[in-house]
């Protein structure tokens, strides 16, 4: 039997929190291992009921919008200010934080705008997406269809293939990246009723049409708006992919 990895929603609401879901948020862990991917809004106090900050090895942020970064600034309180479980203890024990050029500045601009020197390298190793081990993954990245430099990760532990989306639109690199995955973690953000504004997000539909032409084994939706039917978003994707289809919910634990 091959190992598992464990994937817990942190929050999963799209470009905003909704009244019952944090913003994007996932936990992924293995090993004993605990990657974060992306840590939007209301993310951090939802991560604290499964994992102390402190014990978190490392974030990969997709993008710096703030849907998908911006409760690093909580991070950063916990990990000066908070008590046990929440303070690195010393240097070695910084969090890897992978993401786009100017992860950096972006956090401390969030963070206090002001402040000229804010140490965050005392808390976070910064580096930018490459191919590679990170702890007992192997994880590999594409550039998404988005306002903003966007990367999707694809995630592989024991033989088994998580691939998250982040935000796009339609992009031909995300169906090669996910070529084959197990799980296909995908946006669905626009619903029936919006207006469609191309290279910025996918509707359900779209979202199928990637799992299908990837040819992967499960597609979980996630990125749904407040104002968008999460059964809608699954509908709209069963009509072009024919596969298993899952909807991500706050709280919710996918074995992968």
């Amino acid at each position: 039997m091959t190992d598992q990895m464990k994937l817990t929603v942190l929050g999963c609401s799209g470009s905003m929190p909704g009244p019952d879901s944090p913003a994007s948020g996932y936990l992924l862990e293995a090993e004993g291992f605990r990657l974060v991917l992306d840590l939007g809004h209301g993310t951090f106090g939802m991560l604290q009921r499964f994992v102390n900050p402190a014990e978190v090895d490392a974030i990969v942020v997709t993008h710096l919008h703030a849907d998908h970064c911006i409760d690093l600034t909580a991070f950063i309180v916990a990990l000066r200010y908070g008590g046990p479980g929440y303070r690195a203890k010393n240097v070695d024990d910084r969090i890897t934080l992978v993401g786009p050029s100017g992860t950096r500045d972006r956090l401390e601009a969030a963070y206090d705008p002001y402040a000229r020197k804010l140490g965050l390298h005392e808390l976070f190793g910064f580096t930018t997406p490459n191919d590679g081990a990170l702890g007992p993954f192997e994880v590999s990245y594409a550039l998404m269809n988005h306002p903003v430099p966007t990367t999707a990760v694809r995630v592989t532990y024991g033989g088994r293939s998580l691939v998250y989306s982040g935000d796009t639109g339609v992009c031909d690199d995300l169906v090669r990246l996910a070529r084959g995955a197990d799980v296909l973690l995908c946006e669905a953000s626009v619903g029936p009723d919006d207006e469609y504004v191309p290279d910025l997000h996918l509707t359900g539909k779209q979202a199928g049409e990637h799992a299908a032409r990837a040819g992967v084994e499960r597609l979980i939706v996630t990125h749904v708006p407040p104002w968008v039917s999460r059964e809608v978003a699954a509908q709209e994707a069963a009509s072009a992919f024919d596969g298993p289809i899952e909807l991500a919910h706050a709280t919710k634990v996918f074995s992968i």
